[in-house]
């Protein structure tokens, strides 16, 4: 139990030496935790597992590149920082003054205007592409998302969610990815596991038939009406 407590410790001062740095070679990491290079090796490799660190080859005058090691999206996310904490102070204002109801309408109405741009780039698309747009728009906020097909539906992953230290206080920021997902495919998203119930994802189910058949509404509303179906 002791011997995990201390790596998870140096763990933790590998990734605040990172969080300043920003970039750092295995010996700059063994030098600033004070340990040797080869005990930093094993706990990269565990970070890197962990999806918390990444690396790239950087090169460094004559000779072999040299491997740079930094913290990745879900890294930094192990690090509140003071806009977190300004964010979390003026929801609780807000709720202060404003009923729940308020509260939830704002944050999906603001989930909405975010996706209006894409919606409509969304229209006669196929259901496939539609998710694909789904998939493009939760990247650009943040998300790590996979999207794969399992038997008559969809499942939306996301492994990480850049809204996670606020939603732990104010599980209502939630309903923005949610919304982002059911306005773009115009179809209901149903949400089945949550990194903030200490699931290891956020999952969103989305049944085939629902895209299908909305794709096929969007199809036909373009006919003309002598050749709808």
């Amino acid at each position: 139990m002791f011997a995990e407590l201390e790596a998870k410790n140096t763990r933790d001062r590998v990734l605040q030496t990172l969080l300043v740095r920003e970039r750092c070679t295995i010996n700059e990491l063994a030098e600033a935790v004070e340990i040797n290079p080869i005990s930093v090796r094993h706990h990269i490799a565990k970070l890197e597992a962990d999806g918390l660190v990444s690396s790239e080859e950087e090169r460094h005058g004559v000779g072999r590149p040299r491997r740079l090691y930094f913290l990745t999206e879900k890294g930094r996310e192990q690090f509140p920082t003071r806009y977190i904490r300004l964010t979390v102070r003026l929801l609780e204002q807000l709720k202060d003054i404003l009923p729940a109801p308020v509260i939830n309408r704002l944050f999906t109405q603001m989930a909405e205007e975010m996706a209006s741009d894409y919606r409509n780039e969304a229209e006669g698309l196929t259901p496939e592409a539609r998710l694909d747009l789904v998939r493009q728009l939760l990247t650009s906020e943040g998300f790590n998302v996979e999207v794969v097909k399992e038997g008559d539906a969809y499942l939306i992953r996301e492994s990480n969610c850049p809204y996670y230290h606020v939603g732990q206080n104010h599980p209502e920021v939630c309903s923005v990815d949610q919304t982002l997902i059911s306005t773009i495919l115009d179809v209901p998203a149903q949400k089945i596991q949550c990194l903030l119930h200490g699931d290891t994802h956020c999952t969103y189910v989305i049944p085939v038939n629902l895209i299908a058949s909305t794709d096929i509404q969007t199809i036909e509303s373009d006919l003309p009406d002598k050749t709808r179906l």
